[in-house]
Formats: structure tokens, C-alpha cells, sequence
């Protein structure tokens, strides 16, 4: 039987997933590639692989997409990860510069720019924007660095009262049933490992992986979450 074609980012809040995938059976189902978001998106869309961990705007572009997973990267608040930087309040931002790693913080940007702080920007590729999206492990250590930094979990919340999933296991196809079962069941190995994944990742003074991985990221895709994906949606196609 063909290994089934599996997509992952590679970022520090995957890493319990991805040790649940090696540490697991899965690992011998599979064709693992790690991927920026972005790439993995593309992948999943062009059918280069059977499943990706996609960022939820790009779910737009599958027509029969399924999430296959009870897990996911969200975060019901702060994120700690996700952010727009900015040298002037949110009020008097004119230009941004968006991340080329994203889809789903830069439409989040959007969104919220438009509908919950009504501010109209210009999109740039000028390295002088007034403010920039930045998602992932280049965000750690950087909140000091600026005068202004919104993090976009927690202004999701605010805006909607709601948590956020920012990506998701998707498949672009129908799989067995049995796969999905041991899929669910290597990423919670994964999240019950958490401790044995942290222990193995390069130490920082300027950034709390323990809390980050074991608090901000949220990694349940509960009811609320997948409410959270259908009300982000209906925004994304309306700006």
C-alpha cells in the first residue's frame, strides 16, 4: 500500500506532533516533509500531499477538504506567537507589511484591522510599513523590541469572545477510518509527552517554551474552535 503523504510545520509549537508522529506507529504509514505554513497550505492545495497541518484560510482553497484531527494549533487568548509589530498605535497604522510564511495571521490582520479596530491600511512590501504580521518562532524574544505589539490570539478573543484555531490536520481525501484513528491517537501521545519535547529543545533566556507549548497553544479543536474557523471564514471573504 502507498504511504500516505503527510505535510507538517516545522515550528516550534508542532513539535509534540511531530514526536507523536516518530514515536508512534504512524511514522511507518506515512511520508513525512516538514514545511513553513505557507508551503505546507500550497502542498495540500496542489495535492502534492494527502494531509497537511494548513492553516485555516487556506481551507478555502480545498473544494472537499476533511479535518481529520481532534487537535489543532489555537489558542483561546493570548498566542505568544502570532502578533503584529508596530512603531505607532493600532489607530494610526497606515501601511503593513505582511509575513510570507503566513496565510491565516495575515488575513487575521485584516480582519481584525477592518472590522474590530476600523482601521483602513495600505499593504506593502516596504520594509518601513508602520507595522509588520510575524508568525512562529522569529516572533520569540521580540515583544520588547517594539513600541507597540498586538498579539492576535488575544485580540481575536476580544473581538469575538471566542478561542482561534490558526491551523488544523486537513486532508484533501477520503482516508480510512483506521488511519484517522491512529493519527488521533499519535498526536495525543505527542501532547502527553510535552515534557520529554521540551527537555529536548534548545534553551532560551528570552522566551518560556515550557509555558508556551504547555499554556499559550491550546492544541484541543473543540466546538468552539471550529465555530471560531466558520466566523473567520464569512470575514476572510468579505474583505
Amino acid at each position: 500500500m502507498n504511504k500516505i503523504k503527510v505535510s507538517a510545520v516545522s515550528y516550534t509549537n508542532t513539535t509534540p506532533f511531530i514526536y507523536g508522529i516518530k514515536n508512534t506507529p504512524l511514522i511507518d504509514e506515512i511520508e513525512l516533509s516538514l514545511d513553513i505554513p505557507s508551503t505546507c497550505a500550497q502542498k495540500l492545495i496542489d495535492c502534492q500531499v494527502d494531509v497537511g497541518l494548513v492553516p485555516v484560510a487556506a481551507l478555502l482553497q480545498i473544494p472537499k477538504y476533511e479535518i481529520i484531527s481532534d487537535y489543532c494549533i489555537g489558542a483561546t487568548g493570548a498566542v505568544n506567537s502570532v502578533f503584529i509589530f508596530s512603531n505607532k498605535p493600532v489607530h494610526e497604522i497606515k501601511t503593513l507589511r505582511l509575513d510570507k510564511q503566513s496565510r491565516t495571521s495575515n488575513n487575521l490582520a485584516r480582519v481584525l484591522l477592518k472590522n474590530y479596530w476600523k482601521q483602513p491600511v495600505e499593504l506593502t512590501e516596504d520594509q518601513n510599513a508602520d507595522a509588520f504580521v510575524e508568525i512562529g518562532d522569529r516572533t520569540f524574544g521580540k515583544k520588547e523590541s517594539f513600541p507597540f505589539v498586538y498579539d492576535m490570539g488575544a485580540e481575536w478573543m476580544n473581538f469575538t469572545g471566542l478561542p482561534f484555531a490558526f491551523a488544523v490536520w486537513a486532508a484533501n481525501k477520503s482516508l480510512p477510518s483506521s488511519f484517522i484513528e491512529l493519527f488521533n491517537k499519535s498526536m495525543k501521545f505527542g501532547l502527553d509527552n510535552r515534557d520529554k519535547v521540551i527537555d529536548n529543545l534548545p534553551k532560551r533566556d528570552d522566551f518560556d517554551i515550557a509555558h508556551y507549548l504547555n499554556h499559550a497553544i491550546d492544541f484541543a479543536l473543540t466546538d468552539k474552535k471550529r465555530e471560531a474557523i466558520q466566523l473567520f471564514h464569512q470575514y476572510i471573504q468579505a474583505l
